[in-house]
């Protein structure tokens, strides 16, 4: 790693790509961390007890949506397709969308680069589902990979993202990931989004700042994860865990506040800190129906239709890839 930074030689490794990801971010102004290595192990349960906390209103506003138009959603499955789950995690989501549409189903693939999990949790779907072949495959979703033969062979690919993962991308790099999914789904295919909706700053506030404080401790476990995989030497106890709406954007932040002026080590590598600097870790951006239709719109799918709770916090569209070219403007 350090040979990596001090070279620069491109990263070939998932270790090397962490690596140079990590020491990019924390040498840039302001300093940032990409929020998909969040995802180890232990971030992975983590964010599954979140899912789980009174505040965090998302996960059930979608299990319900989920639950409430499952065969709606099955009706959009075709006979014999591949069902694709980009950052898949646990499969609790996905359980809802195979008991509706596992009968018209050749192949679940789910997708995530936390390989532990997704194996595990395959482990557990093929008793359930066995007439449906559970092809896990470990993945970064932002970048191109190959879907197993089984899924490629499939009169069509259906996309599942759900999680309002879609929020935690950029707008312009939202729109790169759904062309991105289109040219892995392939032709004719469909893709099922879980985008959480704009409402009211205390609502969106309470949810990432906790009582309990396991989101604190999800975005602190970030800084573990570098000094364990990293030989960072973070001493967590020097930094706080700050969330907050920033409505001008309609977006959830998440940063690291050092809480005094320091200096860490990461591969090698000095990083200096002042005192109330911040590590930008994630945002959360939320949508409304027609902005995210507009965006994909934009990226070549046309909106097929839209589902939300009675609260209208949380909503599930679905969308077709369409014959005409995606618009390059919007990267």
């Amino acid at each position: 790693m350090v040979a990596l930074a001090r070279s620069r030689r491109l990263p070939q490794t998932a270790e090397e790509h962490f690596a140079a990801d990590v020491l990019a971010g924390l040498t840039a102004t302001p300093k940032s961390l990409p929020p998909k290595y969040f995802y180890d192990a232990t971030g992975s349960d983590l964010f599954e007890r979140i899912t789980e906390l009174p505040e965090y209103y998302p996960t059930r506003c979608e299990m319900k949506i989920l639950r409430d138009h499952a065969r709606d959603i099955a009706e959009l499955v075709p006979q014999g397709a591949a069902l694709i789950e980009f950052g898949s995690g646990s499969s609790k989501k996905a359980r809802i969308v195979l008991g509706a549409a596992a009968s018209k189903l050749a192949a679940y693939v789910p997708v995530d680069i936390c390989r532990e999990m997704i194996e595990q949790e395959a482990v557990e779907l093929r008793p359930d589902f066995p007439q449906v072949k559970v092809l896990p495959v470990t993945a970064d979703i932002t970048q191109m990979f190959p879907l197993p033969p089984e899924a490629k062979a499939a009169p069509m690919r259906v996309g599942f993202f759900p999680g309002s993962t879609i929020g935690n991308f950029e707008p312009h790099e939202a729109a790169a990931f759904l062309r991105h999914a289109g040219k892995i789904l392939g032709g004719r295919a469909r893709l099922i989004i879980g985008a959480d909706l704009i409402k009211s700053t205390e609502v969106l506030n309470a949810a990432y700042n906790d009582k309990e404080g396991v989101t604190a401790a999800f975005n602190l476990n970030l800084l573990k994860r570098i000094n364990r995989e990293l030989g960072g030497n973070f001493r967590l106890e020097s930094f706080e865990h700050h969330a907050f709406y920033n409505r001008e954007r309609n977006r959830i932040e998440m940063h690291l506040a050092s809480l005094k002026r320091q200096k860490v080590k990461v591969a090698g590598e000095a990083i200096d800190l002042r005192a109330g600097e911040t590590i930008h870790t994630e945002n959360s951006y939320k949508y409304s129906v027609e902005s995210l239709a507009a965006l994909a719109r934009g990226a070549g799918w046309r909106a097929l239709a839209a589902w939300t709770d009675a609260q209208k916090y949380f909503s599930i569209q679905a969308f077709e890839l369409t014959d005409e070219p995606p618009l390059r403007a919007a990267e």
